[in-house]
Order: C-alpha cells, then sequence, then structure tokens
C-alpha cells in the first residue's frame, strides 16, 4: 500500500533567508544527483528533479526522487537498506538569467511516496531532506529547467497593438552605409566655426554653412554631397573650418581621419580618396541587407528547398535559388520576391522548413523566432522573467529630473494620464499626483520637480498605457512588495525593449515615437525615443538580449540609443546600445557643448545593477554572492559528482562518508512509483527489487523526462550550441 504524505504534512525545506555563517562558496549548480550525510549518519541522495510546470516562471512544481539509508548507530557501516520514494514539491522561484541558474526560495513538500514504510520512517526522511541541503546549493541550472519544460504548456501573452510594418530595407552587394535619421536632420552649431553637426543619427554627419555641402565620415574615409539624397562622393578636400573644430575628446576621432597628403604633425583637410562605399540615406526608421558579393546560397538541409545566404552577416534565407526571399531583423521576418522589394511581414506564414534549421546551424539563433520551434518557446519563457530589486525608501537616492524651460505635458492617447515631453525623464501625471520612473524603480511627487520619494503604490491606469505611446515601457515595472522601509520592484523585458508577439520574443514594439526638438537657445534640444529598427537588432539565446548588428550601422549604433539630451548639464549623448535604456552591454560617449567636456564608458550592467547603490538590493544577488553554509559544525556535509559518475558524501572535516553507486537514471514517476532505465529497458521499483513497468504512458513520460535530462545536463555544461554566444551554433561556455 502506497503510504502519502499529503499537503497538510507539507514541510518546508528551503528559505529565502540563508545561513548567517560565513561564506564559503559560490552560488552554482554543482550537478545531479546530489549525496549528502547528515550528521546522524543516514545517507540521502537527491535525483534531480523533473519539471512539471513553471507557472509565471515563479512558481515550480517538480518531482524528485529520494534514496535515503538510515544510521542504525553511530557506525556508518551499521545500516538499513536504502529506501527508494519519489516527492511532489512545489517551490517558489527567483532567477538570475546572466547566471542561468534558478534557485528554490520557499519549496514544499506536496506528497511524499515511500511504498510501505511507516509512517515514522517516511517523517525522519523527510526531516533529513529538510537539513541536508546547503543554502548555496538550492539551486539548478536554468538550462535543467528549461529543458524540461511541458513547451505545449507556454503561454505566450501577446502585447495588444505590438506592429510589424516593414522598415525601409535597403540591399546592396558592395561596401554601404546606412545613415538612419530620427526624422529631419537636426543640426546643432560648433562654437566659433561654421560647421554644423547633426545630433540625431548613426554616423559624423556635418554641414558647411556657407556652402551647404555635406560632409559624412566613414571611419578614415570622407563623403561628401549637396544634398542628403546624395549623390555621394570621396571629398578630396575638407573646408579649412575642420581645422577649428574645438581642441578636446569630443572631436578626437574627426581630426585623426583628416589624414594629410603628405607627412606633416599638424592636421590637414587635402584627404587621400579612395573607392566610396554605397550611402543610403533615410529619415524614417530602416534596415541594411549587405552582402559581399552575389548571393552564396548553403542548403540548410537535403530535405528542404530552404537556402541560406552565408555572406552577410543578416539573417537572410531563400526558398530556391529564385524563390521568395527572407529576411529577419527586430525579432520580425519580412519577405520578398527579390533582394530589392517590395518587403512584407511574414512571421505569420513562414514556411514549415524553417522549423527545420538545426540546433547547430550557423545561424541557429533564427530559431527563437519561429513560432512553434522549442527555442522561441525559450525566448518566451525568458522574457517573463522579471528582474526584481528591494529599494529602501529611507535611502534611496533621489533622481533628477530637469526640463527645458518649465514642464509640459501631453496627454497619453486613450487614458487620462499626462506625459511630460520637455525632459528626458519618463515623468507621467496622474491626476494631482507625478510618478518617475527610473532604471526600473517608481517614485512619486506632488510636483512635477519633485521633491521624489520612492513610490509603493503605482496608479492602476499606468499599466493602461497602450503600445502606441512612448511610455509604454513603464508598464512593465510593478511593485511586488511593499513595507515601511523597503519597496520590492520588479521589471519585465519590455522594459527594455524585448516583448511577446506572434509567439516569439521581438525587439520593440514596431511604432515610431516621433522626437520633442525645442530651438530657442544656442543649441537645439533633442529627445529622442527608443526605435524598433535601424540597429540590426538580433536575438542573442543566451544572454536572452536583442544586440546591435552590422558595422554598416555606424559608429553610434542606430538613432536614439542614449543618443539623449541631459537637460541639467546641457550634455548630447550618443551610443552603442541596441537594448533600451538600461539593458545589457553597451559603448557611449558624451560630449558637453557648454563646457566643452567629454567622456566615454564601457559598461555591463541590468536594470538594477545599474544603480550601484547599497540603498538597492538587487533579486539576484544570490547568484553571484558566496552563499554560506554550516560546514564546519558538521550540521551537513556533502561532495557532488558529475552527471556520469558516482556520487561522493564527505562527513565533517575527518573526510568520512560514503560512494553511492552511479545511479544517474532514477526518475521519480508521475504515480508516485520509482524508475530507472535498465539495459532491457524502463524498470519499476517494488518491494525493494527493479522489475519491468507495465504502463506505456508511464514509459512515454520517462523518456520524454530523460531527454530532458539528457538535454539540460549538455547545455548546463556548454556542450550544445543552440545559436548561442555570438549567434552561432557553436557551443556555449560560461562568460
Amino acid at each position: 500500500m502506497k503510504n502519502w504524505i499529503s499537503a497538510a504534512l507539507a514541510v518546508t525545506l528551503l528559505t529565502a533567508g540563508g545561513s548567517t555563517t560565513p561564506a564559503v562558496a559560490q552560488a552554482a549548480d554543482p550537478g545531479w544527483p546530489r549525496a549528502y550525510t547528515t550528521p546522524a549518519g543516514a545517507r540521502l541522495q537527491i535525483f534531480q528533479p523533473q519539471i512539471a510546470s513553471w507557472d509565471e516562471q515563479k512558481r515550480l512544481v517538480a518531482y524528485v526522487a529520494v534514496s535515503h539509508t538510515a544510521s542504525k548507530g553511530p557506525a556508518l557501516s551499521a545500516v538499513e537498506g536504502p529506501a527508494l520514494g519519489t516527492l511532489k514539491v512545489e517551490a517558489d522561484t527567483t532567477v538570475s538569467v546572466a547566471e542561468r541558474l534558478v534557485r528554490f526560495a520557499t519549496l514544499r513538500i506536496a506528497e511524499a511516496n515511500f511504498g510501505t514504510l511507516s509512517r515514522e520512517r517516511v517523517r525522519a526522511i523527510l526531516s533529513d531532506v529538510e537539513t541536508a541541503m546547503p543554502a548555496f546549493e538550492r539551486v539548478i541550472s536554468l538550462d535543467r529547467v528549461l529543458a524540461g519544460l511541458d513547451r505545449s504548456q507556454i503561454l505566450a501573452r501577446h502585447v495588444e497593438g505590438v506592429k510589424a510594418d516593414p522598415p525601409a530595407i535597403f540591399f546592396s552587394t558592395r561596401p554601404a552605409v546606412l545613415v538612419a535619421f530620427d526624422g529631419r536632420p537636426i543640426w546643432s552649431p560648433i562654437k566659433d566655426n561654421d560647421l554644423r553637426y547633426a545630433v540625431n543619427t548613426n554616423w559624423d554627419m556635418f554641414e558647411h554653412s556657407p556652402t551647404k555641402m555635406l560632409f559624412l565620415r566613414i571611419d578614415g574615409d570622407w563623403l561628401q554631397s549637396p544634398a542628403l539624397e546624395g549623390p555621394w562622393t570621396p571629398a578630396s578636400r575638407l573646408p579649412e573650418s575642420f581645422n577649428r573644430l574645438p581642441a578636446d575628446q569630443n572631436w578626437k576621432d574627426v581630426v585623426a581621419s583628416l589624414r594629410p597628403r603628405t607627412p606633416s604633425s599638424a592636421p590637414s583637410t587635402a584627404l587621400r580618396t579612395s573607392a566610396a562605399p554605397a550611402v543610403f540615406v533615410s529619415t524614417s526608421p530602416a534596415e541594411l541587407i549587405l552582402l559581399r558579393g552575389a548571393p552564396s546560397y548553403v542548403l540548410v538541409s537535403s530535405s528542404s528547398d530552404l537556402l541560406w545566404v552565408s555572406n552577410t552577416d543578416s539573417d537572410v534565407f531563400r526558398l530556391g535559388r529564385t524563390g521568395t526571399v527572407y529576411f529577419l531583423v527586430a525579432g520580425r521576418w519580412f519577405s520578398a520576391p527579390d533582394f530589392s522589394g517590395p518587403w512584407t511581414f511574414a512571421t505569420p506564414s513562414l514556411p514549415r522548413d524553417f522549423a527545420g534549421i538545426g540546433a547547430d546551424h550557423p545561424r541557429a539563433r533564427v530559431l527563437a523566432s519561429v513560432p512553434g520551434t522549442p527555442q522561441a518557446a525559450e525566448a518566451v519563457v525568458l522574457a517573463q522573467i522579471p528582474q526584481t530589486a528591494k529599494v529602501n525608501k529611507a535611502t534611496m537616492e533621489v533622481p533628477q529630473v530637469a526640463y527645458v524651460g518649465e514642464p509640459r505635458f501631453e496627454t497619453i492617447e486613450r487614458t487620462t494620464l499626462q506625459y511630460a515631453v520637455n525632459t528626458s525623464s519618463d515623468v507621467i501625471r496622474a491626476g494631482d499626483r507625478y510618478y518617475l520612473c527610473v532604471r526600473g524603480v517608481w517614485f512619486v511627487a506632488t510636483a512635477p520637480k519633485g521633491p521624489w520619494i520612492v513610490a509603493a503604490i503605482v496608479p492602476p491606469a499606468i499599466y493602461t498605457i497602450p503600445v502606441s505611446s512612448p511610455l509604454h515601457h513603464v508598464t512593465y515595472v510593478t511593485v511586488v512588495e511593499a513595507s515601511t522601509e523597503w519597496v520590492t520592484f520588479a521589471a519585465a523585458s519590455g522594459y527594455t525593449g524585448v516583448t511577446i508577439a506572434w509567439g516569439c520574443a521581438v525587439w520593440g514594439t514596431g511604432w515610431y515615437y516621433p522626437p520633442h526638438t525645442y530651438y530657442g537657445g544656442y543649441y537645439p534640444v533633442y529627445f529622442p525615443y527608443y526605435p524598433t529598427y535601424g540597429y540590426a537588432a538580433r536575438y542573442n539565446p543566451w544572454t536572452a538580449v536583442y544586440e546591435r548588428g552590422a558595422v554598416a550601422y555606424g559608429p553610434y549604433g542606430g538613432v536614439g540609443a542614449e543618443a539623449r539630451y541631459d537637460a541639467v548639464s546641457g550634455t548630447y549623448a550618443r551610443g552603442a546600445m541596441a537594448w533600451g535604456p538600461y539593458g545589457a552591454t553597451g559603448a557611449a560617449q558624451a560630449y558637453n557643448p557648454r563646457t566643452g567636456t567629454y567622456a566615454q564608458t564601457r559598461q555591463s550592467s541590468g536594470v538594477y545593477g545599474s544603480w550601484g547603490t547599497a540603498s538597492v538590493q538587487r533579486g539576484d544577488d544570490w547568484a553571484h554572492t558566496a552563499r554560506a553554509t554550516n560546514n564546519v559544525t558538521g550540521a551537513t556535509t556533502r561532495a557532488t559528482r558529475t552527471d556520469e559518475g558516482g556520487v561522493v558524501s564527505r562527513n565533517g572535516p575527518n573526510g568520512s562518508g560514503f560512494v553511492a553507486a552511479g545511479e544517474e537514471g532514477v526518475y521519480a514517476g508521475r504515480d508516485g512509483n520509482v524508475y530507472r532505465r535498465g539495459e532491457s529497458g524502463w524498470q519499476k521499483y517494488e518491494n525493494g527489487a527493479w522489475t519491468e513497468p507495465p504502463d506505456r504512458s508511464t514509459i512515454g513520460q520517462l523518456d520524454r523526462d530523460r531527454a530532458a535530462r539528457i538535454e539540460g545536463g549538455q547545455r548546463a555544461r556548454g556542450e550544445r550550441g543552440t545559436g548561442g554566444r555570438g549567434g552561432g551554433g557553436r557551443a556555449r561556455g560560461r562568460r
């Protein structure tokens, strides 16, 4: 008779607090199974959990096989035989995507089955399970969890209103650049000079006011044109005005590109000419397909007509050499009868051939954007995992909000809210209160200029801001809980640019948000918003973020990416980031035309990591901070193994313990029984012996669990590529 322990007898295994003893180990998934020796001498093996569900990536349900050998006395040799059983566990989880780890916070046993064991013996086993695992081991690889998920149960919450109107798509088989403007050019004067430079583009472009001639710097070369539309030709000489550029770091690269014809220590405006690249200029959202010569086609599979265009950094495929061309950018597929267009949105109607692209293909990263594939489902899961942080209300640094002139507000369509348009900050007026969202934290004030305090409550109306509004991204920042001292915030990936649509994780909303521009002072003031197109944005399955693509998109990485104006200092900043306001890794440079100062930085940070203060406790700090365990006093000791060998457990500082046989293939059945994969197939553990299982449906589930365990282990060890780091099918290792 089966001995079931009901939820009423559940025990809390893992808590969020952890030990207060000195830290001795780093958080990591040490492999499965895990072996422990308790102070009383009991031997415990915990096998890898089999994932049943992961609701909203917060609540996990799993089945776990457990082997327990109780001690009859102080000598480890005097023991009973092992008892094999199963646990059904329910856990609250927190996730560190960067470290690829899932932490079990409060975890409870909902059901336990150990055959005919007495209730007292089962209670003793559960007590040992409760105390055995050190706090720093209460983690499992994110890749193991993802591999174990039933992807058919993953709910992709489509964001209503996300668009897929094709941008302007240019095509070239010879060297070319895309000069993208955020609307019409916005020209800024240069003090004591008759040159002006464009602040709202991704390349260095100047206008010589007396002649109206335009000059474009492409790395070390210069082109000139009488108009934006061209023709662009090599510039053999630049106006003498370039020799009068301010002597500061902002113009260092420009001055260095003034290569003299004859040796000289001073810059010269006489240039060496070279073949000019093709120049495509657009004042609306645009992308570029740049091929190195004529298309080079590589057959994707012998069972398909799908061809990969291999001589481009873009993700381009074609059905046959003269068939439809498919181009993936910003997570959206567009198709055309030929490279020259016209282009139409194609994600919902992709041929089935795309799902057959192998996980080891050089462009396997595109599978994350093919609806219905496991990779697309996984990308959706990762996009729905929020970043969290606890913010101290008393010590949190107060942000500065600066306006150009007096605060100006415009109505957010389909709401009763208004947003400030003459500041680079996200300020929203709701009734008689003002709400500010900065780096995933909400603040509130009774006046548009503050003073600001940490907000414990955010009006529900804010979460109705539609996708058509440039402030939509703040709807992904929520208050999780609040106390008198702390407020916990969560920021989903939509805050940093990744949204869910058509069953995939896509970059941007597809809407174009025109910038706000102000004139009246010496310098124009330009407030852009983050665009969907203009980066060659492509998904990286390893980091779960979108990255900036081809070099033809310029040194500043796309229009609007960190190209913001700071009204406090008068600083323009342009940067090479394709993630949104505060996400991932990027490079940025800034110049202050008022003071002549210049700064450059390269950094990596998430939403909450960018605060860098003791007042913000990031929710994933556990993943890279040493965790404590009480192995000095011997409360529990352990040693783990890899997935291939036996398990070693050592008891205390003297090293006594036991070596367990390699039983990696032990599984918890959904029916409460224990199974293993033997030489002749699956076997069930019953009455102390292994027998053949009669239930075919159980075998099917066990086969799926086994395949998931193998795949998850390979991925956790970096042995199998899925279009990961760098975008190819190479094996992935730790960063």
